[in-house]
């Protein structure tokens, strides 16, 4: 009974999620779902990215996902951009149908962009498709170089990988090589962007991913 549950709520999820699919292509928006622990730095890196992504030209919104408070949004709404909260309580991930809801509140006709920054974990929110063009994975050095093997699915399903605080690596038993062969024993494809939000480090080659 269980499964049929879970099953349910998933066809349901799934029905949100290419209803955003169908309606963001139809405005040329491309939307990004950004997964990854608490406190790996989800929140700097787009407080990094978006001033060198609108110097660009890039028309910029972005939904943050979180149990509790706006402080994230706070932070994002200073750099002059669109930005709505999310707030799942006890909910371990946003969902197709919260997304969907608030993509209302933008002016799809004037963005090129949405980024969804998702509740910080490393496991409910990949089993949740939001309609995104990509999910991208963020891990930092002070996670550990063993993250890839420890929750595969995700370095499985995103498309790029964003390894933060490498700033820190010399202070640290995090071994790059040890996490690169991680990494590749699961997916051979993957892109990998090593980058400090500290220094600026490595920003110039993810601002080109994002938006050639």
């Amino acid at each position: 009974m269980e499964i049929k549950v879970m099953q349910n709520v998933l066809k349901a999820n799934d029905v949100f999620a290419e209803n955003t699919t169908e309606l963001l292509k139809t405005k040329g928006v491309r939307l990004f779902n950004l997964i990854g622990s608490p406190g790996a730095g989800k929140t700097s890196v787009l407080e990094l990215m978006i001033p060198l992504l609108k110097d660009k030209g890039a028309r910029i919104a972005v939904i943050e996902g979180d149990c509790a408070t706006a402080r994230d949004a706070q932070r994002i709404a200073t750099l002059d951009v669109p930005v709505v909260q999310i707030n799942t309580g006890n909910g371990c991930h946003l969902d197709a149908s919260q997304v969907g809801k608030v993509l209302g509140e933008f002016s799809l006709d004037a963005l090129d962009m949405v980024i969804i920054e998702n509740v910080g974990n490393l496991v409910c929110p990949t089993g949740f498709d939001l309609g995104a063009d990509e999910k991208i994975a963020i891990i930092s050095v002070t996670e550990g170089d063993d993250k890839p093997l420890k929750y595969p699915r995700i370095f499985h399903e995103a498309k790029a990988v964003i390894l933060t605080k490498i700033d820190l690596i010399p202070y640290t038993n995090f071994s790059l090589q040890r996490f690169t062969d991680a990494l590749r024993s699961i997916r051979q494809d993957q892109e990998l962007f090593l980058l400090s939000c500290t220094t600026g480090e490595g920003s110039d080659p993810l601002v080109e991913r994002f938006w050639p």
